[in-house]
C-alpha cells in the first residue's frame, strides 16, 4: 500500500492507494474508501510469454517378441521403495522411456529403459522395497 499527502486549495488529504487493477484504482481518502477509474493507456507487461512447441507423439517401434530370446535385466540404481510403475507386462518400450519411479534418500528417481524392447517380466510392485542391484524388471 502506498501513502500520499496532498494539499488542494489549502485542504490536506491523506490518500492510501490499496491497489490498481487494469484501469480501476482502489484508494482511501481521509478514511473514506473510493474506487477511482483511471483515464490512461493500460501498460502491457514487457515480460515475454514463453511458447513451447508441441511435443511430437512418439512413434513406438514395431518390435516382435522372439521366443527363447535372452532377457535384459533392469537393475535398481539405489536402495529405495517403488512409488509408481509406468509400464506393464507386454508393453513395448523405447530407449530412454520412464519404466518406474522410486523413492531413494527422500528423492524421487526415474528409472529409464536403457534399450528398446518388450517388458517380459516385472519383479516388483508399488510399495516394494529394493536394494541396489536388485532386478526390477526384464526387457526382451
Amino acid at each position: 500500500m502506498k501513502k500520499f499527502k496532498f494539499t488542494i486549495n489549502g485542504n490536506d488529504y491523506a490518500v492510501d492507494v490499496h491497489g490498481i487493477e487494469e484501469n480501476l484504482a482502489h484508494l482511501e481518502v481521509n478514511g473514506t474508501p473510493y474506487n477511482v477509474e483511471l483515464h490512461r493507456q493500460i501498460k502491457i507487461s514487457k515480460t515475454p510469454t514463453i511458447v513451447r512447441p508441441a511435443i511430437k507423439e512418439q512413434v513406438k517401434p514395431d518390435i516382435q517378441k522372439r521366443e527363447g530370446g535372452s532377457s535384459h535385466p533392469v537393475l535398481a540404481p539405489l536402495p529405495g521403495s517403488i512409488t509408481k510403475l509406468e509400464v506393464g507386462k507386454g508393453d513395448i518400450v523405447v530407449k530412454g522411456q520412464v519404466l518406474l519411479v522410486m523413492e531413494a534418500m527422500k528423492m524421487e528417481n526415474q528409472v529409464l529403459a536403457d534399450r528398446a524392447g518388450v517388458v517380459e517380466n516385472i519383479r516388483v510392485q508399488q510399495g516394494d522395497a529394493v536394494l541396489q542391484g536388485d532386478i526390477i524388471l526384464e526387457i526382451v
